[in-house]
């Protein structure tokens, strides 16, 4: 039977601050997040197809409990698939931080480690970037007189890093822009077959450099997806059917394995005010130059089209994207070509 899923009336939990102008590190999309309720600040974390850098801006910090009880405090970094489950609890009270979402493509360049070090974990900062450089960074967020200045200072770090860090095969940051793209409608033995590759050596690859298995990876961007139509006020039935799932029952339990809750709870969650919905796009992708790519890999009858804009896996347009949002995450917006989101 199909459930209508109804937005409750929340006061919103995160006052959400973007860039006024498009970012310049490809795999990054940031925002400044202020938290704007009278009562400290006590949220569900979901898991994302992204890693987060939760950056202190002042005296105050964001708190992330694991469901072992184990808390942490600080400047942070989530791994792929953090929140797995829906038992990690976000805590903060009269805390300002910036909200950096990273591709796992650029992960390793930008933190030091490779995103499989991290999944589905919380790190202190400080333990990747050495207390030093961590705590620099902090102090400067801390003295900028504006939310543009502090995008402006991360932004410029963020791309220091990413020029000097290392790159992951540009087959795979391809896999990773085409999985996105396609909104997780796409099939791990097309994209071996696209690049020529087998798919053992797709999936050590994938594994090893992005952080996940690629059957995984389709299978947190095709939820990221669902659970953002849902909290836009679609039907479940409408966005099983659309999101590729095999029905509402699959679509059920998929949420309930990845949040702990039911779909309608998704989508009854409110941490933002209503303009802020369409802050920026969720899932960073690289948009991946092909002429960059060895003559040996990209070049012949294997070589595979960059991912349609605005369409899905099949080139087609992707039903309801221009107005599909979510809620239950602080800023969110209809993805644009460059940084559309997607799952499998």
């Amino acid at each position: 039977m199909s459930t209508a899923v109804r937005r409750r009336a929340v006061a919103p939990v995160w006052e959400v601050t973007r860039p006024a102008r498009p970012g310049r590190v490809p795999g990054v999309v940031l925002a400044g997040l202020r938290a704007c309720g009278p009562a400290p600040v006590d949220h569900r974390l979901d898991p994302h197809p992204v890693l987060t850098l939760a950056l202190a801006c002042g005296e105050a910090a964001l708190g992330i409990d694991e469901p072992t009880g184990r808390q942490h405090r600080g400047s942070l970094v989530t791994g792929l698939g953090f929140g797995v489950g829906g038992a990690a609890r976000v805590r903060a009270a009269n805390v300002e931080w910036m909200q950096v979402r990273l591709s796992p493509a650029i992960a390793r360049a930008v933190l030091g480690v490779g995103p499989a070090e991290l999944e589905s974990s919380v790190v202190a900062l400080d333990d990747l970037w050495g207390e030093r450089r961590a705590a620099r960074l902090r102090e400067q967020l801390a003295g900028t007189a504006s939310w543009e200045e502090r995008f402006a200072l991360v932004e410029a770090f963020l791309a220091r890093l990413s020029a000097a860090g290392p790159a992951i095969e540009p087959e795979l940051a391809w896999a990773w822009d085409r999985i996105v793209a396609g909104h997780g409608q796409v099939r791990v033995e097309g994209l071996a077959d696209e690049l020529g590759w087998s798919r053992k050596r797709l999936w050590s690859r994938f594994h090893a450099q992005l952080g996940l298995p690629p059957k995984r990876a389709v299978t947190l961007v095709r939820f990221d997806w669902a659970a953002t139509r849902l909290a836009g006020g679609q039907e479940a039935a409408g966005v099983a059917a659309d999101c590729g799932y095999a029905d509402q029952s699959h679509l059920h339990r998929d949420v309930v394995a990845f949040t702990g809750v039911t779909p309608a709870t998704v989508a009854g969650q409110s941490l933002v005010a209503k303009a802020d919905l369409a802050w920026v796009d969720h899932v960073p992708r690289l948009s991946a130059r092909w002429g960059d790519a060895p003559a040996s890999r990209f070049d012949g009858p294997h070589r595979p089209p960059p991912p349609t804009a605005g369409g899905d896996a099949r080139g087609g347009r992707v039903p309801g994207r221009s107005t599909d949002v979510r809620s239950c995450h602080p800023g969110r917006r209809p993805a644009r070509a460059a940084d559309a989101g997607g799952s499998g």
